[in-house]
Order: C-alpha cells, then sequence, then structure tokens
C-alpha cells in the first residue's frame, strides 16, 4: 500500500505528534532541576507548542475542502473535520496561553503541561477525522488520558488529585459503555467502518427497520458520547473535576474536550446511524431538555465561580444538542456556529477568573468580584459582556448562537424544544446576571490584586472584541460552518 497519500492527508496530526517528540526531548534536556530553570523551560516548550498549533492550522488550511479518506479508510478529512480541528487548535493555543503564568505561579512550572495538552489537542483532532470504530476510540482514549493526567497536575494538592481520580473512574466507565455499544454494533452490521455499517443500516431501513440489537448498541454509543460532552444524566463528574483541577485545566475542559466530542456526537450520529434518525432522535431531544434545565436551575444556588462555569457548560451543551436533534444540515450548521462563538466566550470568561487573586492565592467565591467595577473597571466590563453574552442577550455574539440552533429546531418542528430552550435561557440569564449586579452593585473591602498578566489581557480583549462586533462581520463563521455541515451531509 503506498502510504504517501495517507500521509499527505493526517500531515496536521503527524506534524503535531512530532513536534510532541521533539518538544519531549528539549525539555528533558534543557531541565536542571532548579525553579528557575523549570520556568524557563515551561516558557519556551509552551511558546513553541503554540507556534506548532498556528503552524498545524496553515497545514490544515492548505488541505483546502477536499473530502480525502486514508489508512485504509480509517481516517478521513472533509470541510467539517477541518472547520472542527481549527476551532481545537484556537482553544489547545488559547489554554496553554492562559495556564502559563498560573503554573509559574503556583509551583507547577513543568514542560510536561503543554505536552499532555497537545497529546489531548492530537487525540481530538483525531477523533473528528475518525472515520471507523477503531480509530474514534484510538482518538477518543488518546484524549482522555491526557486530561486524567493534567487534571491532577497538581499532586500535593488533594482538590486537584481527587478530580483526577474522580474524572478517571467515570471516564473509564463511560469508556467501557461505549466500547459495548460499538461490539453491538460490529456484531449485527459485520463491520467498525462508518461508511459500511451506514451501507448495511440503509439496507436494512426497507426490511422491517433495524434489529434490537442495534438500538441496544446506539444506545451504549450515546450514552459514553454525552459523558465527554458532560449533558445529563452523564455529567455527575463536571461540577467536581471543574472545582477540583487548577483553573487553566478547567477552562481547557470547558473548551476543546467540549467542542471536540460535539464534532464526533455529530460524526457518529449523521454518518453511519444517519438512517436511523427516527429512533435516536429522541434520545438526543431527552438529552438536551434535561442538560438545559438541570443547567438553568442547579447553578442558581452556586456559589463557586467555577462549580457554576461547570452547570454553565451543561446547559450549553444542551443548547448545542437541539441542533443535533434537528437532525437536519441547518441543525448541524447551528451547532458550529454556537461551538465557534461558545469557544471565545468561555476562554475571555476563563481569563477572568484567572486574574481572580488575592495576595497571590486564587479566590473562586463570586463573592470576591464585589465592587470589581471601581478596583479593575476594564476587566468587570468584559466579564459583563461575556455574561451576558452567554445570557444570550443581543447584539452580542451568544444571542446569534442560540438563535441559529433555535431556528434549526423550528423548521424541523421541535417547536416544544425550542421553547424548551427560549425558557431555560431565560432562567439561566438570572445567574448570569448575578455576577453583573455582584460586580457593579456590591461593595467588598478586601479587594482583588491590581495586576492583569499581558497574555491573560490579550485573551479577554481578543475574545471581548470577537463577542461584541460578531454581528458586524458574521460571515467567516456562518459561511465557514455552512460549509463544513454542507461537506458532511453530502459524504
Amino acid at each position: 500500500m503506498d502510504l504517501t497519500p495517507s500521509l499527505v492527508v493526517a500531515l496536521p496530526e503527524l506534524f503535531i505528534a512530532v513536534t510532541i517528540m521533539a518538544l519531549l526531548m528539549l525539555g528533558v534536556f534543557q531541565k536542571t532541576g532548579t525553579q528557575d530553570s523549570a520556568v524557563d523551560s515551561l516558557r519556551l516548550v509552551s511558546n513553541l507548542s503554540v507556534g506548532a498549533f498556528i503552524l498545524a492550522g496553515v497545514l490544515l488550511w492548505r488541505l483546502g475542502g477536499e473530502h480525502l479518506i486514508a489508512f485504509n479508510g480509517l481516517f478521513l478529512s472533509d470541510p467539517f473535520a477541518v472547520f472542527t480541528k481549527v476551532l481545537i487548535l484556537i482553544a489547545g493555543a488559547l489554554g496553554i496561553i492562559m495556564s502559563q503564568d498560573y503554573l509559574e505561579r503556583h509551583g507547577v512550572a513543568r514542560f510536561e503541561f503543554p505536552i499532555l495538552m497537545m497529546f489531548a489537542v492530537l487525540g481530538m483532532m483525531l477523533m473528528v477525522s475518525a472515520n471507523d470504530m477503531m480509530s474514534l476510540y484510538m482518538g477518543l482514549e488518546m484524549q482522555s488520558l491526557s486530561l486524567y493526567v493534567i487534571a491532577a497536575i497538581r499532586r500535593e494538592d488533594q482538590r486537584s488529585t481527587e478530580a483526577g481520580l474522580k474524572y478517571f473512574v467515570l471516564g473509564a466507565l463511560a469508556s467501557g459503555m461505549l466500547l459495548y455499544g460499538m461490539s453491538l454494533i460490529y456484531g449485527f452490521t459485520g463491520s467498525t467502518s462508518f461508511e459500511t455499517i451506514a451501507t448495511v443500516l440503509a439496507a436494512g431501513a426497507g426490511e422491517g427497520g433495524p434489529s434490537l440489537g442495534i438500538i441496544f448498541g446506539i444506545v451504549f454509543i450515546i450514552a459514553g458520547l454525552a459523558f465527554k460532552v458532560s449533558a445529563v444524566p452523564f455529567h455527575m463528574w463536571t461540577p467536581d473535576v471543574y472545582e477540583g483541577a487548577p483553573t487553566p485545566v478547567t477552562a481547557f475542559f470547558a473548551i476543546a474536550p467540549k467542542i471536540a466530542a460535539l464534532a464526533l456526537f455529530i460524526r457518529v450520529m449523521v454518518g453511519p446511524f444517519a438512517e436511523l434518525v427516527d429512533q435516536w432522535q429522541q434520545i438526543i431531544i431527552a438529552i438536551s431538555v434535561l442538560s438545559m434545565i438541570l443547567g438553568a436551575f442547579a447553578a442558581i444556588n452556586q456559589s463557586n465561580i467555577k462549580r457554576l462555569m461547570a452547570y454553565s457548560s451543561i446547559g450549553h451543551v444542551g443548547y448545542a444538542l437541539i441542533g443535533l436533534a434537528a437532525g437536519t444540515e441547518d441543525g448541524i450548521r447551528g451547532i458550529l456556529i454556537y461551538l465557534g462563538i461558545y469557544l471565545f466566550m468561555n476562554a475571555g470568561t476563563f481569563a477572568c477568573i484567572l486574574s481572580m487573586k488575592r495576595g497571590d492565592q486564587m479566590v473562586e467565591d463570586i463573592s470576591d468580584l464585589s465592587g470589581l467595577s471601581k478596583t479593575h473597571p476594564m476587566m468587570a466590563l468584559a466579564l459583563a459582556i461575556f455574561m451576558f453574552s452567554m445570557a444570550g442577550i443581543p447584539p452580542l455574539a451568544g444571542f446569534f448562537g442560540k438563535l441559529y440552533v433555535f431556528m434549526a429546531a423550528i423548521e424541523s418542528g421541535l417547536y416544544i424544544l425550542a421553547v424548551i430552550g427560549v425558557v431555560s435561557s431565560v432562567v439561566g440569564a438570572f445567574y448570569y446576571l448575578r455576577i453583573v449586579k455582584v460586580m457593579y452593585f456590591d461593595t467588598n473591602e478586601e479587594t482583588l490584586d491590581k495586576p492583569l498578566t499581558k497574555p491573560l489581557a490579550a485573551v479577554i480583549g481578543l475574545s471581548g472584541i470577537i463577542i461584541v462586533f460578531f454581528f458586524l462581520y458574521p460571515n467567516p463563521l456562518i459561511d465557514g460552518a455552512a460549509g463544513a455541515a454542507a461537506a458532511l451531509f453530502a459524504g
């Protein structure tokens, strides 16, 4: 078999894999054991990692919008994969940029941290290009194993190690459910290839519908994937892990794995199981409704801002799944637009949370934001913008993200689902606006530290500009999402 075409198709992933090995060797040989050298090593590896993500993005752009299959059908590159990979690379780069100062200040200056994040990003890129159950699982586990480690990166911190252990145990359970579902699909279709499964199911659709075994297999696969996106009722790990993990790790968890797992969700449901949309649509609707309701109501009484953001992410997954429940090209386009906006809303918000420190100690209570508008007016303004956007208030970008998925649901006749989404948004607006109220109307004698590091200020500024001015020039995201969705259905 000639590997040259396959190597070209997977060039961005291969480039990142080679870069990981090179940076690992660089970090090992540069590190001399002192704190200063560890910090220097972390900075060098982090900067090179961000540069590698940028170059990988350029390689993705060079692939263009072609539909390419490699490695005997295991790996697929199409506009959908390219679009979601670009979002993942941006999320990975922002995650590394936001983590650097935190790691240095808390004595966790380990060059392995950005390398583990690169491993996770590589796994995510393999996930969204999966064209077979085997390559799907390989990418998923590469991502998950890296995330288990970085959740517990602060080994001396009980909360961090507990978060890593919880995530690992529950993640292993979810992986088992996913594998069981895959084995059922393989047993009843005779293949792990997405294309072959789709052909078999399409042929069986005219012969009385799918067998009970295939339905059970789909249910277990949805359960495993629902855990990865932290959708209800498989969300139980999210609040504890978000609160216990170091804040930059929480920021990364809230963005990149969500985008990758939702993209994988779309790939699996709209690919091999497209003919069975009537069977899985009801499950997706139920998961979406439960996620929106829990995300709206469970966050109301939260006092820890990281736990609040955990429930917020559960709610946002529910909104995104509305587009998948629609099962149409417009629905998928709506999800992709939502994910692009969600990336910058959460990156900006967590950059603000990472700036919440007093006496070099991180603070996480919402009450610690009291009086922020007087001591840090620009940061308060930026955080208010992100909160308004998450609440879906026009003309901010968050409004358009929800608008597209709600419109897709209405066009598919899912009126009740759209109404539940709107009502959940109204309820969820309460806890977002509560943060704005605390910043602008409450007082606190203990103010947060003044300095805002340049990387965090840059992330906050960039995210704020994109969220505020999105409505003036939305075409790049909307057109890219439309092309990606069209390619998914054309394929």
